[in-house]
C-alpha cells in the first residue's frame, strides 16, 4: 500500500462519521449548513486574501508620496556632498575665522573653543533654526565637520557642545 492509498484510506475512515451525520440531516439543516460554510469560506478569503491586499493598494499613493520625499531630499544631500567635495582646500585660519563668524552671529547662544585642529562651540538656549544655520555655515564656509556632539533640548532651546574637525593646513 503506497503512501497517497493509505492517506485516502485514514481521510475516509475519518470522514465516514461526518457522512452518517450529513446523511441524517434534513434538507433544510443541509442548506443552513451549507450556506454557512459558504459564508465562512468567502470571510476565510476575504480576510486572508483581498483584504490586506486592498489595504496595500488604498496605502500605496501615499506611501509613494513619502518616498519621492525622501528621494529628493537624499538627492539634494548627495548634491551637496558633491559640492562640498569639488570646493577648493582652505586653510586653517580661514576655517577657523569662519567657524568663529558663524558663532559670533549667534550672539550669546553660542561660544567658541578654538584648539588646533577643533573647534568646539558650547550653545545656550540656541533654537532649532539657529542650529541649523550655524551648521550649514561653519559646513560651507569653514569646510568643518562635526565629529560630536551632546546636546539637549529644553524649553527655550538647545543647549550643550559640539565638536568640529577642522580642515589642516595653513
Amino acid at each position: 500500500m503506497n503512501t497517497n492509498t493509505a492517506l485516502t484510506a485514514r481521510w475516509t475512515a475519518a470522514a465516514a462519521p461526518l457522512r452518517a451525520r450529513w446523511q441524517t440531516l434534513g434538507t433544510r439543516e443541509r442548506r443552513w449548513l451549507t450556506a454557512a460554510a459558504w459564508v465562512l469560506g468567502a470571510a476565510l478569503v476575504w480576510y486572508v486574501a483581498v483584504a490586506p491586499a486592498w489595504r496595500s493598494v488604498s496605502s500605496a499613493p501615499a506611501r509613494l508620496d513619502q518616498l519621492d520625499i525622501q528621494l529628493q531630499q537624499m538627492q539634494r544631500l548627495a548634491g551637496e556632498a558633491r559640492a562640498l567635495r569639488g570646493a577648493p582646500a582652505i586653510g586653517a585660519v580661514q576655517a577657523q575665522a569662519a567657524v568663529k563668524a558663524a558663532s559670533d552671529a549667534l550672539g550669546g547662544a553660542a561660544r567658541l573653543t578654538l584648539a588646533g585642529d577643533r573647534a568646539t562651540v558650547t550653545f545656550t538656549n540656541a533654537s532649532g533654526a539657529q542650529l541649523r544655520e550655524w551648521l550649514n555655515e561653519v559646513r560651507g564656509a569653514g569646510r568643518a565637520r562635526p565629529i560630536e556632539a551632546s546636546l539637549t533640548r529644553g524649553p527655550q532651546g538647545y543647549s550643550g557642545s559640539v565638536v568640529l574637525a577642522l580642515p589642516g593646513g595653513g
